[in-house]
C-alpha cells in the first residue's frame, strides 16, 4: 500500500426498510448488536489493519445521516471523517462517485449492514490491484459472487447468479489500490447506463475494470454475519454473545438474577427479581424487574415490567409492561395489556 492514508467508504444512505419501526427513528447503523452498534463492529474490522488510526472515513449518509455524525463526533473524536449526503440514492456506485473529491489512493469499501471477521494487516503488502471479499455458500442466488479465471484471479462479478456452479458469494467489501480507477470506470458505466432496477451496482463497475485489465483476486473470510433484518440481527446477536461479548461472569454477580449464558449486560443496567438468557443484550440504563427475558436485544433506557420475552428487539427508551410473546417495540414506544 502507498503511504496515502487508506480511504474507508461506507454507503450508510439507505433507509433500512426492513428494520421498521426502528429506522423511523435512527438509522440502523446504530442499532444494538451484542453491547455495541451495528456501526462500532464495522469499525472493529479495522483493527486488524497495522496502522488502524491512519485511515480517512468517509460516510455516504441519507436520512438521518446527521445521527451518525454526532455519534462520530461522541465517540471516535480522534477519527479523520468526512459525511457525503446521497439525497436520492441511485446504487452503489452512485455513492461512490458522490464521495469522488475525498478519494484517491488506496481505498475500502464496506457495506455498513454486513460483519465480516478478516485480517487487514496484508494489505501493505498487497501486490493485486484489487481484492474482493467472499465466502463460500450453498445457494448463491441471492448474492452476488466472484467468477474465477484457471489463474485464480477474478475474471468478473455477477450479480445474483441463476445457478448454483460458482458458489463464491461476496460478502460487500472490497479494496482498490488507486481509487481514481474505480471512480474512471464508474463514470463509463454511468455513460453505457449500466443499471439494475434503476441503481449503478458496484459489481458493474469493477466489469469495466477487469475489461481495462485489473487484477482482482478473492480473499476468503470465515465469518460473514447479516444486520438487515430482525431476524438476521437477533441471529448475529447470538454468534456475537457466544464469542467476546458474553459478560456472563459479571452479571451473574447481580442478587435476585438468575443468569443463564451468554449475555451482554451493561454495568448501568438496573436488573431484579429476573431470569436473563440466553442470548440477551441488555444495554445501558435500562430497567427490568419480574421479568424473564431470552434471545432478545433490549436498547439503552429501555424497561421491562413484568414480561416474558423471546426473539424480541426493544428499541431505546421504549417500556414494556405484562406482556409476553415476540414484541418488536421502536424507541419511545410503550407497550402495556
Amino acid at each position: 500500500m502507498t503511504s496515502e492514508k487508506l480511504k474507508v467508504v461506507i454507503p450508510m444512505a439507505g433507509l433500512g426498510s426492513r428494520l421498521r419501526p426502528h429506522t423511523w427513528s435512527k438509522p440502523k447503523q446504530l442499532m444494538s448488536v451484542a453491547g455495541k452498534t451495528v456501526f462500532d463492529h464495522v469499525l472493529d474490522t479495522f483493527s486488524s489493519l497495522r496502522n488502524p488510526k491512519d485511515i480517512e472515513l468517509i460516510n455516504i449518509v441519507g436520512y438521518l445521516g446527521d445521527q451518525i455524525s454526532e455519534y462520530i463526533d461522541k465517540h471516535y473524536p480522534d477519527l479523520a471523517a468526512h459525511f457525503v449526503y446521497q439525497e436520492n440514492p441511485k446504487g452503489q456506485s452512485h455513492a461512490i462517485k458522490l464521495a469522488e473529491e475525498h478519494l484517491s489512493g488506496p481505498m475500502l469499501m464496506i457495506f455498513a449492514d454486513t460483519l465480516i471477521q478478516t485480517d487487514l494487516s496484508f494489505l501493505d503488502d498487497e501486490s493485486a490491484d484489487a481484492v474482493v471479499w467472499v465466502k463460500p455458500v450453498e445457494d448463491p442466488r441471492r448474492f452476488g459472487v466472484a467468477e474465477l479465471g484457471q489463474d485464480g484471479f477474478v475474471n468478473r462479478l455477477i450479480e445474483k447468479p441463476q445457478d448454483v456452479s460458482n458458489n463464491l458469494a461476496m460478502v460487500g467489501c472490497y479494496y482498490f489500490k488507486e481509487a481514481k480507477q474505480l471512480i474512471s470506470a464508474i463514470d463509463e458505466q454511468m455513460k453505457r447506463k449500466l443499471q439494475l432496477k434503476g441503481e449503478y451496482y458496484l459489481a458493474d463497475a469493477v466489469n469495466i475494470m477487469l475489461e481495462r485489465g485489473v487484477k482482482m483476486r478473492p480473499q476468503k473470510v470465515d465469518v460473514w454475519l447479516d444486520a438487515g433484518t430482525p431476524d438476521a440481527i437477533l441471529e448475529t446477536n447470538r454468534f456475537l454473545l457466544a464469542g467476546s461479548q458474553d459478560n456472563s461472569q459479571v452479571a451473574s454477580q447481580r442478587p435476585g438474577v438468575v443468569i443463564v449464558p451468554p449475555v451482554f449486560i451493561h454495568p448501568s443496567a438496573n436488573i431484579s427479581n429476573s431470569i436473563i438468557g440466553p442470548n440477551v443484550s441488555i444495554g445501558a440504563e435500562c430497567v427490568v424487574e419480574h421479568s424473564i427475558i431470552a434471545d432478545s436485544i433490549l436498547e439503552d433506557e429501555a424497561q421491562a415490567h413484568t414480561v416474558i420475552l423471546e426473539a424480541s428487539l426493544v428499541g431505546r427508551k421504549a417500556i414494556l409492561r405484562h406482556r409476553a410473546g415476540i414484541i418488536n417495540a421502536g424507541d419511545n414506544t410503550e407497550v402495556t395489556v
